[in-house]
């Protein structure tokens, strides 16, 4: 009987269960946790934009909801004939939801559609007022021309665009008359 009763209780003994701490602030922890991701836009379809990055969060329940993409991103515009016209890259990218503001920074490298290279360290890119922006400096390289600058204002589409503080060598043509 006692070898019994002790049968029955070594059988009867607890296991310790692993547990996993409950989560406190849900704001702290993204909604989506993607890697390797790449997404393509398209407008009545026709393919507009790709987006590709090693990884992306979404943090919708944060007091300002916003998109995280550490590891860098890397956005693709086409053209009619779906080849790339202009293109963003920077090495870390955040995405504000409410105020619709991209947050650029790290080797940020952008070529609009005329061509011409931009590359500074932090940009912005407010989609609500269609602005890109930065008080850092930037390099510009064009056909003919390398401008340095201490921030710039442009439009959305980088074809219209304002220095601040600029420095760089601009040719002048002397013979042309008034």
């Amino acid at each position: 009987m006692v070898v019994v009763m002790l049968l029955f209780l070594l059988s009867c003994s607890q296991k310790e269960v692993d547990k996993t701490a409950a989560v406190i602030d849900r704001s702290t922890m993204p909604k989506l946790h993607a890697k390797e991701i790449t997404t393509v836009i398209s407008d009545s379809g026709i393919t507009r934009y790709r987006i590709s990055a090693p990884q992306w969060d979404v943090y919708d329940r944060a007091n300002d909801p916003y998109w995280e993409f550490p590891k860098g991103i890397h956005f693709e515009r086409f053209d009619e004939s779906l080849k790339v016209d202009a293109n963003i890259h920077s090495r870390y990218a955040k995405f504000k939801e409410n105020e619709q503001l991209w947050e650029l920074k790290g080797q940020v490298r952008m070529t609009n559609i005329k061509g011409e290279l931009f590359e500074t360290e932090h940009l912005f890119w407010n989609q609500r007022e269609e602005r890109i922006y930065s008080d850092t400096i930037v390099k510009i390289t064009q056909a003919v021309h390398i401008i340095n600058a201490v921030g710039f204002e442009s439009n959305q589409q980088m074809t219209k665009y304002v220095f601040r503080e600029t420095r760089g060598i601009f040719p002048v043509n002397e013979n042309k008359e008034p």
